[in-house]
């Protein structure tokens, strides 16, 4: 990725533009203040300014009446940023700054050299006012009336508002004498100021801007760059097949959010990619189930069919017969297999709608021990039928419920001992009927007992049912309880007290 699509580059560029032309704002606005206050960078009026720039240069005049003026002023007074002009007797106007000076200002120092004051024409009554005289202080030694032109008085009024006697001009007196004026600008151009001020703002608007984005990148956008590193790290390594990684969702900001929602994802991806292997190592186990069981009556027909196919072997009637009568046998084991597979597969896959229809349950009790009642007989087991108060009809398919009681029975019968007695209960429960099968037989293993609806288990020998032994007998009743939305559960306590009980619990209504 190129430097400049990078979102850390893209918000620290544009948060350097805006302290770039935040600082540009400032400085304008400090430039404008200075203009507008008046003061010089030495802290004085433009009125202060003029009059110490006249005493300097009356003293210096009077040291060397030809003293180079233009030379010692820009000496003296070159980084002073309030610019101003030296008019001398000559006409001569020299200027500190500026190049230019409003003509209002000009005019002013003309008429002051002249001896005339343009702003107030009329003369006042009483002494002229003494211009070398500081504010609230006494006139220098040696300077006379400062404030006097051979030609009027020198003071009116102030050249527009916020001018004082001294920003109309300070005179350079010497021995008495008007030797020119120095008027101040009362206010520094801004173009002025600029110039002056722009080389040193700019060096610390760029160290500003240096360290304001040093200091930015560390504070702001290092943790979520750390963060997002986290979160892109997690996720190429996910990618590349390792389900355990995670991003570090710390915090509660966006980057936080974004986080979780991957962690939320992995995780949920982890446990599909778990299940997905799970079912493909017991789809797996089932197909080498389903070819063993498969396999076993068909290796028993072929062997007994090409017996009674040798020409050269001679059998009795009786042995045909009886090899004749064992492969019929395993013909209907195989069919009773292939018959239970296809079933189971419907229900587990939701095909072949349910019947559902009031189903008296004392009838459907009475089928399943009518249909096992020769078997119980040559067991030697009795039957027994209880339903309870609440449990006499179920909404369910009869046909399928019958099944899956016909299959419990088998179980219950093959493996109660001789003497014994296997109860069908039904009772209410709440808003469910709970129809159970239990027997007194040596009961299941504990390690077996999660296992026993599974297709083909064959830890436990209860596994097997009585109709042929598929190893499909538990698993279909499982699927035909869970089509009705109920539950299947079962109970065993080994010892020769053993009792094993087969729980089916149906809801009374449904409403598909």
């Amino acid at each position: 990725m190129r430097w400049y699509r990078s979102l850390y580059w893209r918000i620290a560029l544009g948060v350097v533009g805006f302290l770039a032309l935040m600082l540009v704002i400032q400085a304008v606005f400090f430039v404008w203040a200075v203009s507008q206050s008046g003061r010089s960078a030495s802290g004085m009026s433009p009125g202060r300014l003029g009059m110490a720039v006249a005493l300097d240069l009356s003293s210096l005049l009077e040291r060397d009446a030809n003293a180079d003026v233009e030379k010692y002023l820009k000496e003296q007074y070159a980084q002073y940023e309030h610019p101003f002009f030296v008019m001398l007797q000559s006409g001569r106007v020299i200027t500190i700054g500026s190049d230019t000076f409003p003509e209002p200002l000009l005019r002013m120092a003309r008429a002051r050299l002249s001896g005339r004051d343009p702003f107030r024409p009329e003369r006042p009554e009483g002494p002229p006012p003494d211009f070398a005289r500081p504010p609230g202080g006494r006139a220098p030694e040696g300077r006379g009336q400062e404030g006097r032109s051979p030609g009027g008085p020198a003071r009116g009024r102030g050249f527009g508002p916020g001018f004082d006697r001294f920003e109309r001009g300070a005179p350079i007196l010497v021995d008495g004498r008007l030797m020119g004026v120095v008027v101040v600008a009362p206010q520094a151009p801004f173009g002025f100021l600029l110039g002056r001020y722009a080389p040193r703002l700019t060096v610390v608007a760029v160290a500003v801007l240096i360290v304001g984005g040093v200091v930015t990148s560390a504070l702001i956008f290092g943790p979520p760059r750390s963060r997002l590193r986290g979160l892109e790290s997690a996720a190429r390594a996910f990618g590349a097949g390792d389900l355990s990684a995670r991003a570090p969702d710390r915090g509660g900001d966006e980057i936080a959010a974004v986080a979780s929602a991957f962690n939320t994802m992995a995780d949920d991806l982890a446990a599909r990619a778990a299940a997905l292997k799970e079912a493909d190592a017991l789809r797996r186990q089932l197909l080498a189930d389903v070819s063993h069981e498969l396999n076993t009556p068909v290796t028993a027909m072929r062997g007994y069919l090409e017996t009674l196919s040798m020409p050269e072997l001679q059998l009795d009637a009786a042995t045909r017969a009886r090899y004749l009568g064992i492969v019929a046998n395993e013909t209907a084991r195989l069919e009773q297999l292939i018959g239970d597979l296809l079933d189971l597969a419907r229900l587990e896959g939701g095909g072949g709608a349910l019947r559902l229809e009031e189903v008296p349950v004392d009838q459907l009790l009475r089928r399943v021990t009518e249909r096992h009642e020769r078997a119980a007989a040559e067991a030697g087991v009795s039957l027994e039928v209880l339903i309870g108060p609440g449990a006499e009809t179920i909404e369910a398919d009869g046909t399928r419920l019958e099944q899956a009681l016909q299959n419990l029975a088998a179980n219950a019968i093959r493996y109660a001992p001789r003497g014994s007695v296997v109860r069908l209960t039904a009772a209410r429960a709440g808003d469910a009927v709970t129809i159970s099968v239990e027997d007194a037989g040596s009961g299941i293993a504990p390690e077996h007992l999660p296992h026993i609806f599974d297709r083909f288990y064959k830890g436990d020998p209860a596994r097997s049912d009585a109709s042929g032994g598929s190893g499909l007998g538990l698993s279909i009743v499982k699927a035909i309880v869970e089509r009705h939305g109920g539950r299947v559960t079962a109970q065993s306590r080994q010892g020769p007290h053993g009792r094993t009980i087969f729980e089916m619990t149906l809801p009374t209504q449904r409403t598909s």
